[in-house]
């Protein structure tokens, strides 16, 4: 394979990774750090009401498409009571009904809610439906034709206009035309009604939409009602933008949920005008990753089941574990072919290492160098008997598990519970070890075996102290994308054959002499 066709590929599973990284975090919101929490919101809306003889309906208006949040969870409390949903343009509506109460009824609907995109202020999208053109009798008309022509002199747009509107009928003393007008509602919700025909008797697209503000500090505010105002100037039908009625602020309100786009009520008892509602809301802080799961469910489902997510918790714990191995395989192909440090073995760094995460890294260097010397010990007095090489594993295996048994014992006995984690070692691993490290004993001398002996532990420590990580453990089984990172790596180390630094250490007196070696003289 050309070296530009391996580069491409490197070039190509890097950039995967990295886009499936930043998607997940950017538009998924799964978090960098384990450790982030994220704010949840849980609101409730309770309905209070003593029921009349015969049958009695309650309507309840709840969140449909919130912009700017996502709600998780949903439960509805309504003892003795039936619960039918309606689900259209204008949103979700709740109906409770019972033919048999007594008493005073209190029914709850409960939702826990969380931000769906950072900061940015959405866009409001509502079903077009002009407001009805309130029917104004004398001398209501001409007060109301009065006030929209004295607001249209004195304004240039329609958002201009309905602020204006409603400046006129939240002002602290308004005009004679105004206080003749408000006998025409009773509430809030009624006065922004009133505003809406208003703007609709100028073909203005208005209505009232009920929302709340979240505020960290302060908690959920009142649920009370806002009007929306379409603006007719752009070619799409108009963006939607809301202006508070008590203030004639427009824009989107800072950490505004928005509870329902419909124009009617929030919340009716039939035939019971003394019936209360009370919404309230708390805010706690949850696991940002446990969050994000959720959400993705909401979002949708066929996201986590074909994700590590929804493995059971023990498979979750497993491979959260052997997502790991790889990295640590990575980290001793640095140390071997850019650094030179010899190894007994290509991946026994790696599973000593994994040992480690349950020894400890000082009782795991003690325990393998106990194990290892003293089967060494053992292979050295089974050599002079001249046995076969199989026969010889086998042998140097069942001593290695007895050595293992008899330090567990001991240590049981010392009261040292490090060494119970002993049995945690690979056996058939360290059998390999004392093998291998024998034979480069005899082959190379036994001050080349202690350092591949060494070398090992290095790799096997540095492994251990990166793979026990638990910000890049977490990071890892949130993204396994990153293995796609190290698989270029490897890629491109795979090219390698230059000089390690080792070796440049090694021949570091040929870099310093700067004088040419002088060929001998030629002969005469």
């Amino acid at each position: 394979m050309k070296k530009t066709q391996l580069y491409l590929l490197a070039l190509a599973l890097a950039a995967v990774a990295l886009a499936a990284i930043v998607y997940k975090w950017q538009v998924l919101q799964f978090p960098l750090h384990a450790d982030s929490k994220v704010e949840v919101w849980t609101l409730q809306a309770r309905i209070g009401y003593v029921p009349e003889q015969g049958a009695n309906k309650v309507k309840l208006l709840v969140p449909g498409d919130t912009p700017g949040w996502s709600v998780l969870d949903e439960r509805f409390v309504a003892r003795r009571h039936s619960r039918l949903e309606e689900s259209g343009p204008e949103g979700r509506e709740i109906e409770w009904s019972t033919r048999h109460a007594s008493g005073e009824q209190a029914l709850y609907y409960r939702a826990t809610v969380v931000r769906a995109t950072p900061a940015a202020d959405p866009l409001l999208l509502l079903p077009e439906q002009p407001a009805l053109i309130p029917h104004l009798e004398e001398p209501y008309g001409t007060a109301a034709r009065a006030i929209l022509d004295e607001v249209s002199d004195e304004t240039a747009d329609i958002e201009t206009f309905s602020r204006e509107l409603v400046r006129r009928f939240h002002a602290e003393q308004p005009g004679e035309d105004v206080r003749l007008l408000s006998d025409m509602y009773e509430d809030e919700h009624g006065k922004v009604a009133f505003i809406a025909g208003l703007l609709a008797i100028r073909n203005i697209n208005a209505r009232p939409v009920h929302g709340l503000q979240l505020d960290p500090e302060a908690g959920a505010g009142e649920l009370r009602p806002w009007l929306a105002v379409q603006d007719g100037a752009n070619e799409d039908g108009g963006r939607w933008f809301l202006i508070d009625p008590r203030n004639d602020a427009a824009g989107w309100p800072t950490n505004f949920f928005l509870w329902s786009v419909s124009g009617k009520p929030v919340s009716t008892v039939e035939g019971n005008d003394a019936a209360t509602r009370e919404v309230s809301g708390s805010r706690n802080m949850a696991d940002a990753i446990a969050i994000a799961e959720r959400r993705l469910e909401v979002r949708d489902a066929n996201l986590v089941r074909f994700s590590l997510l929804s493995l059971p918790l023990q498979a979750q714990q497993t491979y959260a574990i052997l997502l790991m191995v790889p990295v640590g395989a990575f980290i001793m192909l640095l140390l071997r072919n850019l650094v030179g440090v010899k190894t007994f073995g290509t991946f026994m760094p790696v599973l000593v290492a994994l040992a480690f995460r349950d020894t400890g890294l000082t009782a795991g260097v003690a325990l393998f160098v106990l194990v290892v010397g003293a089967g060494l010990l053992a292979r050295f007095y089974l050599e002079r008997l001249r046995l076969l090489l199989v026969p010889r594993l086998t042998a140097i295996l069942i001593l290695v598990v007895l050595l293992m048994a008899m330090v567990s014992v001991l240590s049981n006995r010392m009261e040292l519970e490090v060494g119970l984690s002993v049995a945690l070692f690979p056996m058939v691993i360290m059998a390999m070890t004392i093998e291998r490290m024998s034979v480069a004993w005899d082959e190379r001398g036994g001050a080349n075996a202690v350092r591949e002996g060494i070398g090992t532990l290095m790799v096997a420590a540095l492994a251990y102290l990166v793979m026990s990580w638990p910000w890049l453990e977490r990071f890892v089984f949130v993204f396994p994308e990153f293995l796609l990172l190290l698989l270029a790596g490897c890629l491109l180390l795979g090219r390698y054959s230059g000089y390690r630094l080792t070796e440049l250490y090694r021949f570091r007196a040929l870099a310093r002499d700067p004088d040419p070696i002088t060929p001998p003289p030629a002969a005469p």
